[in-house]
């Protein structure tokens, strides 16, 4: 639905260009264009961002389940080679009649996060543009079920992104590796961690309007460094990027897990560690 209203909008608004010839198909930071996974880019030196970013999960093996996850996010570009994200987070779950999860309808706020990225290689120097990220996290509350706890974790990711054909077609892929730890009410540990490999590819079909698919692949351990290995699961879907002001732009996605594993029970899709689908909604303001 947003996609519709975005292309009608799109239709009903000429997109810029010189009075003298076509579109104009500049060069586009890639960080935001891919959905779930992220591009290299880490913006203009000096630059500075707000956004709110929306992660939504939907969907368990019985009853009704949705959570979600939004970042209230400042963005600063330092120097041409770091970016510096922190801000807090709200967590909203609906859950009701989920084997082994308590009812809850609520929305409150949940922890914080930082994020420090760092540009290795760009482009035109390298045909391959590689950015590394940093992001500590603390939440109060389980993501899953809405428990209170004290979770800690630390995601770590490699972003590669390319342009396949110049200014129009790019592709990128992500390496994620993501520890964490959750002191949960009887006060135990619990340590877990999960590895991950996305890729997608977004088309440019307006200087301010692109649109893709990707593909996400998560395996999930118990223990800080994948020492047991639980189960997995992929997601399939379409994403979206609109820059519908010169300093604001929308991000969507929705994924859909088409295949997965749980290794303790042999069902076909992996609903214990992750959900049936999953969505993305990023509206930010450079500044």
């Amino acid at each position: 639905m947003l996609a519709a209203g975005v292309l009608g909008l799109c239709a009903a608004t000429p997109a810029r260009a010189d009075d003298n010839g076509p579109l104009q198909f500049h060069e586009i930071e890639t960080k935001y264009i891919f959905g779930f996974t992220e591009g290299s880019g880490i913006g203009i030196e000096g630059e500075k961002e707000f956004s709110i970013d929306t992660i939504g999960r939907f969907g368990k093996r019985d009853g009704r389940y949705a959570a979600t996850e939004t970042k209230f996010e400042f963005e600063y570009t330092p120097n041409q080679y770091i970016q510096l994200e922190f801000g807090p987070l709200a967590a909203g779950h609906y859950i009701r009649d989920v084997t082994d999860l308590d009812d809850r309808h609520l929305f409150r706020p949940s922890g914080f996060f930082g994020e420090i990225r760092y540009l290795l290689l760009d482009r035109p120097a390298s045909p391959v543009a590689v950015t590394v990220s940093f992001e500590p996290v603390y939440r109060a509350f389980d993501e899953t079920g809405g428990a209170p706890v004290t979770n800690f974790e630390f995601e770590t990711k490699i972003m590669a992104d390319a342009e396949l054909v110049k200014n129009r077609v790019y592709g990128a892929v992500n390496l994620i590796y993501e520890p964490e730890m959750t002191r949960m009410p009887d006060g135990s540990w619990e340590r877990e961690s999960q590895f991950g490999l996305t890729g997608a590819v977004s088309f440019r079909l307006l200087p301010d309007l692109l649109i893709g698919v990707e593909a996400d692949y998560y395996r999930h351990y118990d223990g800080t460094f994948l020492n047991t290995f639980t189960g997995d699961a992929l997601f399939v879907g379409p994403t979206l990027y609109y820059k519908f002001a010169r300093k604001m732009f929308l991000t969507a996605a929705w994924n859909a897990q088409v295949w997965g594993r749980e290794i303790e029970t042999g069902q076909r899709l992996n609903l214990e560690e992750y959900s049936r689908s999953r969505a993305k909604l990023k509206v930010a303001v450079e500044f």
